[in-house]
């Protein structure tokens, strides 16, 4: 008997440049994929989305997904075993009792939120980044904005289009570790500082506390709402899908990469690379101290994480490949990106171990880490550099990864934070060989892909809620991920090459010294 739609669990995610979603059967295989293209606006100096742009994005997607399923499985979907919603962590979605969105929608891209950032670390003594839900919300206190007045939920984009399906604000633990301090010991948001945060604006003459605004906080393996008719008719406006599916609680991008590496457990970790970038490291205990550098979130069951995040990462390397498309169309030659992108990967490692003298800057948006307010693209080159693709395509990998190696030499070096594996997965690494050895070389350890590197968020979403419809036997999400989902699965370890560690420790110390010039180009640009 062939794979039936109905005993399989879909993932959905909006992540920044796409909208996918993954159909996986019972062995946890891709059986199905839709997506949907979207781009981030920079409004009024905010990057942000527009919501009816998610809800399209969602629908369209669900569609394409609906027909590849129809295609390859000889079926029309109209019932699930299970739903799961992830989406870009962080950010700001302020809305009224009815569900209406009353302030434009602010990503976790944003750096405008550098005064509540810090005051709020201060006073709570954990470090909040500014891309954190709290902090925006502070920060639109701190400007006096009014529709602060009225928030009924403050939510990120995979609660705000899980309620859209079910009708319920809840929350997985993972997203909501960035939005607000998690407590894994009451198993909810931190009730000390949520008492701070209420006492410091307890001024403001505000009807709502902050626990009334914030989601219902659910872990790894519950039901967090059921499919309804209007949700089912958003998704499948043809209504072949029919309500009553179980949804597990929606998460963020860093719930669903840790599960998508198996990346769970103490001493695991795992890089995740695509538009932006970010190392999620399972820590065995609590840090000593907090920095505002890295960020602490946790896991889908509450273990704490230690997260390395840079707001840039492949971004600008897709630009120049549009960029080359255009030539090579000029000329008469191949204009596919999807065949573009793996040749310009794979000559990279070709290129000088050190880049050859050239700096590359893939800073669309502002960096935390780097001190730098405002992101402008910036290419550098020595007069005498080794100009040619194959050096220039090395510069612009190691660029997207240079921002987060500091955030990771920070934690190493005032934490000693290590880790047993590092698996890699996202867009950097979909090219076999060429961004896992990159990592490698700048880690200077042993990096490790699976198979389903290039799998990402909507796929660990998808066992998330496969998991969901597993989690009466008791099984801990540690041991189903282990036992269950990744215990056959093929990995390819790659080691750092003296070379190649070399060469980008090299690049490094120029990238450094070339920061005070990225710094000024948003300044003076």
């Amino acid at each position: 008997m062939g794979i039936r739609t109905e005993d399989c669990v879909l993932g959905i995610e909006l992540g920044s440049t796409r909208i996918k979603a993954t159909l996986i059967d019972n062995e946890h295989r891709p059986v199905a994929n839709g997506s949907f293209v979207w781009e981030n606006r920079l409004e009024n100096g905010v990057w942000t989305y527009r919501l009816e742009d998610a809800v399209e994005g969602v629908r369209a997607c669900y569609a394409e997904l609906k027909r590849d399923a129809k295609a390859r499985l000889g079926e029309t979907i109209t019932r699930l075993k299970g739903i799961g919603v992830s989406g870009m962590m962080h950010g700001y979605l302020a809305l009224d009792a009815d569900g209406r969105q009353i302030a434009p929608f602010r990503t976790w891209r944003n750096t405008i939120t550098g005064q509540a950032a810090a005051e709020l670390t201060e006073r709570f003594r954990f470090n909040i980044p500014q891309r954190w839900s709290i902090a925006h919300l502070y920060q639109s206190i701190l400007n006096g904005e009014e529709s602060v007045g009225c928030i009924a939920h403050l939510v990120t984009l995979s609660v705000y289009v899980h309620h859209l399906l079910t009708g319920r604000w809840a929350v997985g633990v993972g997203e909501a570790s960035g939005m607000f301090p998690y407590d894994d010991a009451a198993k909810n948001f931190d009730a000390k500082r949520i008492k701070l945060f209420d006492a410091l604006i307890a001024d403001r003459g505000f009807s709502w506390k902050l626990a009334d605004i914030l989601p219902e906080v659910l872990p790894a393996g519950s039901v967090a709402g059921i499919l309804t008719k209007e949700g089912a008719a958003l998704l499948d406006p043809d209504g072949d899908l029919l309500p009553g599916i179980p949804f597990c609680p929606p998460e963020g991008d860093a719930a669903t990469g840790m599960v998508a590496t198996g990346a769970v457990q103490p001493r695991t970790g795992s890089v995740s690379a695509g538009t932006s970038a970010f190392s999620l490291q399972v820590l065995e205990r609590p840090l000593k101290g907090y920095y505002t550098k890295i960020d602490v979130v946790a896991t889908p069951t509450g273990r704490p994480v230690a997260m390395a995040h840079t707001n840039n990462c492949t971004g600008e390397i897709d630009a120049w490949a549009r960029l080359f498309s255009e030539v090579s169309r000029l000329c008469g030659g191949e204009d596919d990106l999807g065949e573009l992108f793996p040749k310009l990967y794979r000559i990279a490692l070709d290129g000088a171990a050190d880049a050859g003298g050239m700096v590359a800057f893939n800073y669309s948006a502002g960096e935390v880490l780097t001190d730098v307010k405002h992101g402008r693209p910036l290419f550098l080159r020595l007069p005498d550099a080794e100009f040619n693709l194959a050096s220039f395509m090395r510069a612009q990998l190691y660029g997207a990864i240079a921002t987060w190696k500091l955030g990771i030499d920070f934690l190493y070096e005032n934490e000693r934070v290590v880790s047993d594996r590092m698996l890699g997965h996202g867009g950097f690494f979909k090219t076999p060989g060429v961004g896992a050895q990159i990592l490698a070389d700048a880690l200077n350890l042993p990096v490790y892909t699976m198979e389903t590197a290039g799998e990402g968020g909507p796929w660990g979403m998808a066992l998330l809620a496969a998991y969901m419809c597993r989690a009466e036997d008791g099984e801990s999400l540690e041991d189903y991920l282990e036992k269950r989902v990744f215990s056959g699965a093929k990995s390819e370890m790659f080691l750092p090459k003296a070379e190649g560690a070399a060469g980008f420790a090299a690049y490094m110390e120029r990238y450094k010294a070339a920061l005070s010039a990225e710094r000024a180009s948003g300044e003076v640009v």
